[in-house]
């Protein structure tokens, strides 16, 4: 299974929470407490994209923090890039001599062309598009449809 870490899912849903009240400046706590985190780990996520400038921090009695763009103009890639490093799915696919077996593979292309269909599509979903609700579905692949999404790939 891909996963992104626990502190990538908090940014992405703290920054929901800012794209949802873009005028307002929200305090660290208040965030924290609408989005279900505690309130240490919430600070700590918001300093990392406070750092990175994808939201503004505001000192002061009416401080918080903001969203330093438009919704529309932060990517969720910029959101994993921030809090992950560089997306890639495979140590080989960042750059070479990671990998011990570099030499001797012969999949380093596709995880290269894979990974960066995952970028592409995290580059084209935006936080304004995270941030309107969705209901969740479960994605179950038939077989057809696996073999069909195996030959998009060719």
């Amino acid at each position: 299974m891909l996963r992104i870490s626990k502190l990538t899912d908090y940014a992405t849903v703290l920054m929901a929470r800012l794209a949802r009240q873009p005028e307002a400046c929200v305090p660290a706590s208040q965030l924290a407490e609408g989005c279900g985190l505690e309130a240490p780990t919430a600070a700590k996520v918001l300093k990392t994209l406070a750092r990175s400038e994808l939201v503004n921090s505001v000192r002061g009695v009416n401080g918080g923090y903001r969203l330093a763009l438009a919704a529309d103009e932060i990517s969720v890639a910029a959101i994993v890039r921030v809090m992950e490093g560089p997306i890639a799915l495979t140590e080989c696919a960042l750059e070479p001599g990671l990998c011990s077996h570099e030499s001797s593979c012969s999949l380093r292309g596709n995880w290269q062309r894979i990974g960066l269909s995952v970028e592409d599509a995290l580059e084209r979903l935006s936080l304004a598009d995270l941030a309107r609700p969705v209901a969740p579905r479960i994605a179950i692949r038939t077989e057809a449809e696996s073999h069909t999404a195996k030959e998009k790939l060719n």
